[in-house]
């Protein structure tokens, strides 16, 4: 048997990467994912491998559909804005302090 040859029956296993690529996000979100357990993998000799079927599942677990409403399609009005009040108190502006390294030679006497 030649070492090209591929061996039929056994499904094709993909890396994170390859997930990642196909979903376009990063590799370390598939991987954090498969780690919390949030999407199915499988893990041999350590490292995350996915099937053709897990990413469909995958595909399947993140897919978002349209809500069916029994109604005709109502136009929603926007949220309620928050009025500005304007307020006869004068308003202080804030300062900021100094950085604390730069505080450090400055002696605590200073500061009442």
């Amino acid at each position: 048997m030649k070492v090209s040859q591929k061996i039929t029956g056994l499904p094709q296993l993909y890396s994170a990467a390859d997930v990642a690529k196909a979903l376009g996000c990063s590799e370390w979100w598939v991987k954090e994912q498969a780690r919390r357990g949030r999407i199915p993998f499988t893990k041999p000799g350590g490292s995350y491998r996915f099937t053709a079927e897990h990413f469909e599942e995958i595909m399947r677990i993140f897919e978002s559909r349209p809500t069916e409403s029994s109604s005709a399609a109502v136009p929603v009005s926007p949220a309620p804005r928050r009025k500005t009040t304007t307020t006869a108190v004068p308003v202080t502006p804030l300062k900021a302090r100094a950085p604390r390294r730069a505080r450090q030679g400055q002696s605590h006497s200073t500061a009442a």
